[in-house]
């Protein structure tokens, strides 16, 4: 009887292994890291290892048909002794100081203005949208279009019928940086559009209705609730607008594509200074330092941007 009970016991008992010690809060710990291995591997693949690989790259001098040779720092002194490298380092913050604040400040006024319409009010939103949809090489063909010299240019067309001289716009080192800033702050214009509206409608009307009632005006609505309840949708906006014209390279390439970089390198920023580095000078190692210094240049802006925003 005894032998019977025993066994119906054993029977009835898990083994006991580690896995059974782990208490339930450990088990889902475990599992969702095991799920989330494989992306992690990948995105680490794909994203950590040729960010390494790009900072050996930029200790040495390689040309593709020789091994790369370690140099240390040369690369960098020579970037630092290099003219033509601060004037692009200028071109690029040209575009940072300028495109970001205006693009958001422009986008913000059409997203708060279009958020009162009703009448057509999706169709109007698909409208600003569509430039963003549109692809950069045609976008750039389009707008170096619009700045040709009459007949060809509309722009100038225009400036004729109304008796005003002509631009020189792409040709001439004083406005060839603001005739790319334009089409790269229309191209970006919808999605900011679209992000400030969502901001906007995320608000609680509840808010707007109590400050009605204790008699604020729309200034004092707008300063003391749009404002403060808008700041996480304007920290997102600005840290990805910085980063975009920071990485401008498209409507650059496709606008001056006779001279790479506008005249005397004027609208030259600093990804298409690393795409020719590499690609028609064919060094790499060099071309791999001025990534760095970009990698660099955005980790601190983010950065900053972020520590700013979120302290005010």
């Amino acid at each position: 009887m005894s032998m019977a009970s025993d066994s119906v016991k054993r029977v009835g008992q898990e083994p006991t292994t580690i896995w059974n010690r782990f208490s339930i809060r450990t088990k889902r710990v475990i599992w969702a890291w095991t799920f989330l291995a494989l992306p992690i591997l990948f995105y680490g693949g794909i994203r950590f290892y040729p960010t390494f690989q790009a900072f050996w790259l930029s200790l040495t001098d390689w040309d593709l048909l020789r091994p790369a040779k370690f140099v240390g720092l040369a690369n960098y002194q020579s970037m630092l002794s290099d003219p033509v490298f601060w004037r692009v380092f200028q071109n690029t913050f040209a575009y940072l100081i300028i495109g970001t604040p205006l693009s958001l400040l422009i986008s913000f006024v059409i997203a708060y203005y279009l958020d009162r319409v009703r009448f057509m009010h999706g169709f109007i939103r698909a409208l600003y949208f569509l430039p963003f949809l549109t692809t950069a090489a045609a976008m750039g063909w389009v707008w170096r279009w619009f700045y040709q010299p009459v007949p060809i240019g509309v722009l100038n067309g225009f400036l004729s019928v109304l008796g005003m001289p002509q631009q020189t716009f792409l040709r001439s080192p004083d406005t060839a940086l603001v005739s790319i800033l334009m089409p790269a702050i229309w191209a970006g214009l919808g999605f900011q559009v679209i992000i400030f509206i969502a901001g906007l409608r995320a608000i609680p009307s509840t808010f707007y209705e109590a400050a009605r009632i204790d008699g604020l005006g729309d200034w004092a609505i707008f300063r003391k609730i749009t404002l403060p309840l808008l700041k996480p949708t304007t920290i997102f906006l600005v840290v990805f607008s910085s980063i975009g014209f920071l990485r401008i390279f498209d409507q650059v390439y496709n606008m001056t594509t006779n001279d790479p970089g506008g005249p005397l390198n004027s609208t030259k920023p600093l990804v298409l200074m690393i795409y020719q580095t590499a690609f028609s000078s064919y060094k790499m190692g060099y071309a791999a330092a001025q990534t760095v210094v970009l990698f660099t240049i955005l980790l601190v802006v983010s950065l900053m941007q972020l520590w700013v925003m979120r302290k005010r």
